[in-house]
């Protein structure tokens, strides 16, 4: 009798077991009432594969995306998107105005990469994000957004463009220089 490849030992220790094999049941008897047949769907999960390392796929997954260099805005882009900032300030004054008002925009932003030691400061991705602004606050230089279900505070530093949902909200406004 054989064990895996090598010959079994007359002496090892679960013979008689082993030579019995798998135990035989039938759908009446005592044991397979007390515990039945596990359905495939709970083996599938049982066995399923798991993430042992925490953290380890996303990782892995942010070294494929694609950075680009941050776009540097020429003067007049950088003024309008200040005179834009300027207007929704304005909206924006208090919680209660800024709710009353609900200025709905769409932002695109730049969002540096995380591992600054192999990409650089400069290397980074675009990301666009469209709700409320909260506020816009001057002495931080930042903009707040409520989105559905998160909030995003934007650096001044950070911003490419400013869409708003209605097209005359930025028309509307006097010149502010």
């Amino acid at each position: 009798m054989q064990l895996g490849a090598m010959p079994m030992p007359s002496t090892f220790k679960y013979r008689d077991v082993f030579l019995k094999g798998k135990p035989r049941h039938n759908a009446l008897d005592a044991f397979t009432i007390r515990h039945p047949p596990m359905p495939a769907s709970r083996w599938a999960k049982i066995f399923s594969p798991f993430d042992a390392l925490k953290g380890f796929d996303e990782a892995i997954g942010s070294k494929e995306v694609r950075y680009v260099d941050r776009v540097e805005l020429e003067e007049d882009e950088k003024r309008d998107l200040d005179h834009r900032l300027f207007i929704l300030r304005g909206y924006t004054f208090n919680s209660r105005l800024a709710r009353a008002n609900r200025v709905m925009v769409t932002v695109r932003y730049f969002v540096p990469c995380a591992d600054q030691d192999a990409f650089g400061p400069e290397k980074g991705r675009y990301e666009t994000a469209s709700g409320m602004v909260l506020n816009v606050d001057e002495f931080h230089e930042t903009m707040t957004l409520q989105e559905e279900n998160s909030k995003a505070v934007i650096d001044f530093a950070d911003l490419l463009s400013i869409e708003p949902e209605n097209p005359r909200l930025f028309e509307d406004c006097p010149d502010w220089e």
